[in-house]
């Protein structure tokens, strides 16, 4: 089964209330049992439903601490791709840091992200030039 664009911004709508809400039912509800969720594509994944929750819990962004916009950016079978920023504030809802966020997010046919891998760079990284 594919998934096209209006079921991949659906699902990334409710994986941005779930990182909202830090709830691990929102959380749960957007992988299959046995997913592999990349934090980082250099990273081992966090394996499976039980292990990504639990990770994806234990350090939580605080509410008010951080804003996003993600759209669903490309298909192609089962797999999308998702753009982004997200910025984290300051105390005072000043920008702090700013992030490009690149989602690929594999489905499977019950519309469940079975691999999910995130590659993100901060704003005005230091020139390596």
């Amino acid at each position: 089964m594919g998934v096209d664009l209006e079921t991949l911004q659906a699902w990334t709508d409710r994986y941005i209330e779930a990182w909202r809400s830090g709830g691990g039912d929102a959380i749960g509800s957007l992988f299959a049992a046995d997913a592999r969720y990349f934090t980082h594509p250099f990273r081992e994944p966090w394996t499976g439903r039980d292990t990504i929750v639990r990770n994806w819990m234990k350090n939580p962004d605080q509410p008010g601490s951080w804003t996003c916009d993600y759209r669903a950016l490309a298909v192609s079978g089962s797999t999308g791709v998702i753009r982004g920023q997200t910025n984290y504030l300051k105390d005072d809802g000043s920008v702090d840091t700013q992030f490009a966020n690149i989602f690929v997010a594999e489905f499977d046919d019950d519309g469940l992200c079975y691999e999910f891998t995130e590659w993100f760079m901060e704003s005005n990284p230091p020139d390596r030039g």
